[in-house]
Order: C-alpha cells, then structure tokens, then sequence
C-alpha cells in the first residue's frame, strides 16, 4: 500500500467517458412531466432551453458516453484532482479509521462545478446559443458557469440568491470578471422575481426563485438556452469524473473506502463523488454512500418522495424527487448551495431504494468540523464542503469509539477562501442554528402538485 499523502494521476489518465447510473440502477426513473400539461415531458418541450446533446444524455440508457476532446482538453486544466489522505486529521481524531478526500478545490473556479460547466458551455456553443442564463447560490456554480463561458466566448448571465449575494460579495467579483452579469433574486428583471417582491420586498430568495427567472430569461430569447448547475441527468453525469478518478487512484494506493461521503444540496457533487462506487455495489461488493444535508434544508432527511416543481414559479418540468415543496423558503444559512428544496430524481431513487443514506446536520456542528479540518490539514473548506467533513469526522469516531478501522473517502467539494464572512461569524459566536420548522415544513408540502 502506498504511504504517500497525496495520491495523483497523469493528465493523460483523466477519464475519457462519463458513467452512467441510469444504466444499473434497478428501479427505472419516472418521468419528468411537462408543467402545463402534465403529460410526460418530449425532447421537443426542452429544446427551448437545452442543445440536444445534453437532451439526448438526460434520458440515455448507455452506461458510458464519450468525453469530447475538446472537453477533455480543458479538464486537462486543472484534471485529475489530488486525492488526499487525511494523516493529520486522523491523528487530531485519534482514530483507526484511514481518511481520504478527493479535493476538487484546485479547480480555477474553486469547486467541483466546473466539470459540468464546461461540457454545457461546449454542447451549447457546438449548438451555436451565444447566451446562456442561469442561476447560483453561494456563488460556486455561477462562478463555473462564468468561467466555461468565457472560454467559449458565451454571454453568461446570473441569478444569484440575493442572501448569498450580500453574504459572498467576492464571488460576485469573481463572476463579473469573466464577463458575466449577476442579478440579485428575486429581481425586478423578471415577472417571477417581481411576484416575489411585490408581496415581500425584503426577501432573501431562494435557489427555487433564482432557477424561476433563469428559465424565464432563457425562454424568453432565442438565442440564449439555460444551464442547471445541479439536479438533473446529465449534470451528475458530468461530475463523474471525480469518482470514477478516485477509484483510480485509491486501486494505486492498494484501498478502497467503507464508505463515500458527499454534502449534497441538489446532488452534483454527491453523486459525482459516489455514483461510480454505487456501480460496485450493484454488481454485490459491500460499501455504503452518505449523503449529508443542513437541517436548515433537510430535503432527504425530512421530505417526501413526490412529484414537484424543480423551481418557484412553476416553469420547469416537474419531477419525481425527494423535495419540501417547491415554495419552500429556507432559512439564511451560509452553505447557500444546499438551500434547495429538492433532490436529484437519480439521488432521490436510489435514496427511496435505500442504496444510500442521509444525514443532517446544523450549521454550528458543520463549522466547527470545518475548523478541526482546517487546523489539521490546512485548507479551509467551503460551507457545503464542510457538512461532508462533518460526516467524515462522524464516522471516524464512530470507529473509535468500535475500536475498528475503516476506510472513509469524502469529497472536499470546494474550497471557502470566498466564505470567511461565515467563518468571521462562526469565531465571533453569532452562528445560529436554523433547523427546519415542521409546521412550516406541513405548509409547503400541502402545496405540491396533484399528479
């Protein structure tokens, strides 16, 4: 086995397909249905909004599906992440457990996301869209986004949550200096965001309402389509890279983990991370997924299995996931990128199906797991990454505590260099914990729609 920290691939071993779980999993989705009419949704109903590329890989069947070079090129920017193992954080934990993150902070936007953006922005551009509209919570993907745009010379335009937006102003910054435009949500720019703010002016937005004007905007111009940095087929697709490169590199270190663990808000960084494990277990070896959620946001954890909007206003296709209603209005939590009120439908099945687990946990429990995690092995994670530090940090006391070894990978999903005001405010004492209210939790469930 090899004792090396840092485990590495050659850019040449960047992988060249992407897998596919709908081509294992046992259960079939159900099928997207088309908001007006709730029949189930065409490829003709997406074109507005989508090249049919990315169409044609939301609904594949083919286990593997090519990486363009061109693509692959620019992973090759940054790709393949290190894999880490977590020497100092096992010794602060003292614990037999062995630790590994894959860390996906090293990208040029700071995250995971990228690795769909740049596939979207290529289908997009190949598709001959010169504009692309999207949405952004604590910034991560509006950040990716901004970037995948500029290399291919689109027009970027950006809803970003207005909480996080004042929370984040550096990532704004950052979005802006590729060229791309960040609104705050809700905004007078849109009739959704106006509905909104007629009724409260004051309101923190929501990624629900942030997706409702990115939607309008794109559907609204020909030449502009819409990019989803989370929840659907194709996006998690894209984000396989980061498992199936861990595989690689944990057979280079002689191991394999007990079990994966990913934060996940609508499920990009999540399945990327474990979906290319969950293939092993289909096929009958033994290894489990954690999924870890904010109990300000619990939609795994404390949702239903139900059909539902993927936005506020009612414009996408609605789908069956685990959700809190799409009216859901979460709390002003600062791992803006988890404060979805819906799951992945691929996430959410296999949740249902019970090949992955769920935990929440609340946001001074997460930071200060972040902060154990930084004073030991010296990068600072962000918010979102941080609840999956927290699971791993769960499970390796858990074997301390058994006096057994296991081996434990999470996704260091992105680094939080842009979220010290979150951390300013976690070292000052001001931190407070936002758990999810149950009878506002009843009311926003009451409004799902009748399928």
């Amino acid at each position: 086995m090899s004792n090396d920290k840092k485990i590495f691939l050659d850019e040449q071993e960047v992988p060249r397909r992407w897998y596919n779980i709908q081509a294992d999993m046992p259960t079939k989705l159900a099928p997207p249905l088309h908001p007006g009419t709730k029949q189930p949704v065409t490829p003709d109903d997406l074109l507005p909004l989508f090249p049919m590329e990315l169409i044609k890989q939301e609904v594949s069947q083919e286990r593997w599906i090519d990486i363009p070079e061109e693509v692959v090129e620019k992973y090759r920017i940054w790709r393949p992440t290190p894999l880490i193992r977590a020497y100092e954080l096992e010794k602060a934990l003292d614990t037999p457990a062995k630790i590994y993150y894959k860390h996906e902070g090293v990208s040029p936007a700071g995250s995971h996301k990228v690795n769909t953006a740049i596939p979207q922005a290529y289908y997009n551009k190949a598709a001959g869209i010169k504009r692309l509209a999207t949405e952004t919570g604590a910034g991560q993907w509006g950040s990716a986004l901004s970037l995948a745009c500029s290399f291919y010379g689109l027009e970027c335009i950006v809803y970003m949550v207005k909480i996080s937006s004042r929370q984040k102003p550096y990532r704004r910054s950052f979005m802006q200096v590729y060229g791309a435009e960040v609104i705050p949500s809700p905004s007078d720019k849109t009739e959704a965001g106006r509905r909104v703010l007629a009724v409260t002016p004051d309101s923190p937005g929501s990624l629900g309402l942030a997706i409702s004007e990115a939607v309008e905007d794109a559907a609204g111009r020909a030449d502009t389509n819409y990019a989803l940095g989370s929840v659907l087929n194709h996006v998690l697709l894209h984000q396989t890279v980061i498992g199936l490169e861990a595989k690689a590199q944990l057979a280079k270190a002689g191991d394999y983990p007990d079990v994966v663990i990913g934060c996940c808000g609508g499920g990009s960084n999540f399945g990327g991370i474990a979906f290319p494990f969950l293939q092993d277990r289909f096929a009958g070896r033994q290894i489990r997924a954690l999924a870890v959620e904010p109990t300000a946001c619990p939609t795994l954890t404390r949702g239903v299995f139900a059909y539902d909007y993927g936005d506020l206003g009612k414009l996408t296709p609605i789908m069956k996931m685990y959700t809190l209603g799409h009216s859901f209005m979460p709390s002003g939590i600062h791992a803006g990128g988890l404060r979805y009120h819906g799951e992945s439908p691929l996430v959410s099945q296999l949740y249902h199906d019970g090949f992955i687990e769920a935990q929440a946990y609340d946001q001074r429990q997460i930071f200060e797991a972040a902060i154990t995690f930084a004073r030991s092995e010296g990068i600072i994670p962000a918010p979102e990454s941080a609840h999956a530090v927290r699971g791993a940090i769960v499970e390796a006391l858990a074997a301390r505590e058994e006096g057994k070894g296991r081996t434990i990978l999470f996704g260091l999903s992105g680094h939080g260099h842009f979220d010290m005001t979150a951390y300013d405010s976690y070292l000052a004492g001001d931190t407070k914990d936002a758990p999810c209210d149950e009878q506002d939790l009843a009311r926003f469930l009451a409004d799902l729609p009748q399928i």
